[in-house]
């Protein structure tokens, strides 16, 4: 019965081809048919749906008000086959493949260069990555673990400490320069970068570095540390920013840090995975490298100077 309702796949991807050029030319050209071709499909989707999706006016072919509908509707479900087509030929030539839920700068900033270590552990390992910024339930989600910012809580999920969040004062030589920054009052009356998801960062560094101000939250805003790392690299503002997020910045000099002081934030960085499932191989081998990796890393910090 439920066959019964869903036509051809040809039929619908021609379809939403031909509405999205709204021209059958164009989509022929696409899809490397015929006009003929496509013209066919898309009477045979209407004579199945017994409803007219196009109106041919003037030599040119609009949407009716069904055909819009069933435009939106059906998008989403032709990108979701898509994505679930790519995903599964991903597994040809692995072993394991590992689907990850990563948040967008931690896997830019900290996670892909570390992941030639992992290959080379693990070479027969595959790897699929993909962003997610708030938790999910891993039954409904294909996903075998993800990177999680905030407490250590997570519906049917068992969260492993990373690290924590230490955010740092940051800008460009040239920024700190030009201002002649030289105490922390001086951040004060320059520009400051500010993060949409810590909106009380500059005020509790201000508060700890005993600066009163009635702007600590002032500054252009920016959804991500990606984001703000590179404005404050091209002398937008001074920026606080997590210290292993901008280590090679500051390594490099295209970031110097402005002051000892930093803020460690209440919530920290976890690699959580589904409970009561016992984990695959390959996403225990993961775990035990990104827990290695992460002690690493937090070594390495607490062995450096201050500045």
């Amino acid at each position: 019965m439920r066959r019964a309702f869903v036509p051809p796949a040809d039929t619908l991807i021609a379809f939403e081809c031909a509405a999205r050029h709204l021209s059958f030319t164009r989509a022929a050209e696409e899809l490397h048919l015929t006009q003929g071709a496509i013209s066919k499909q898309v009477r045979q989707l209407e004579d199945r749906l017994g409803v007219e999706l196009f109106r041919r006016v003037r030599q040119r072919i609009v949407l009716t008000d069904a055909g819009r509908l069933y435009l939106h509707d059906i998008r989403g479900a032709l990108e979701q086959m898509t994505a679930a087509t790519r995903q599964v030929m991903s597994y040809a030539g692995s072993a394991d493949v590992l689907n990850l839920a990563v948040l967008p700068t931690f896997g830019t900033r900290w996670l892909a260069p570390r992941l030639a270590g992992f290959a080379r552990r693990y070479p027969d390992a595959g790897l699929n990555l993909s962003v997610r910024l708030q938790p999910f339930d891993f039954g409904e989600e294909p996903f075998d673990g993800a990177i999680h910012h905030g407490d250590p809580v997570w519906a049917g999920a068992i969260a492993e400490h990373l690290f924590d969040e230490e955010v740092i004062p940051v800008a460009s030589r040239a920024f700190r320069d030009r201002h002649e920054i030289r105490s922390p009052q001086d951040l004060v009356r320059v520009p400051r970068l500010q993060l949409a998801t810590r909106p009380f960062a500059w005020r509790q560094w201000f508060d700890l570095a005993g600066v009163e101000t009635d702007a600590a939250f002032q500054g252009a805003r920016f959804e991500q540390f990606v984001m703000i790392s590179e404005a404050a690299i091209h002398h937008a503002g001074a920026a606080l920013i997590p210290r292993f997020f901008v280590e090679a910045e500051l390594s490099s000099g295209r970031l110097v840090r402005l002051f000892g002081l930093s803020v460690k934030q209440q919530s920290a960085y976890y690699f959580v995975y589904p409970e009561g499932r016992t984990l695959h191989p390959v996403v225990s081998a993961f775990r035990q490298w990104l827990m290695e990796e992460a002690r690493a890393a937090r070594t390495a910090r607490e062995t450096m100077l201050p500045g």
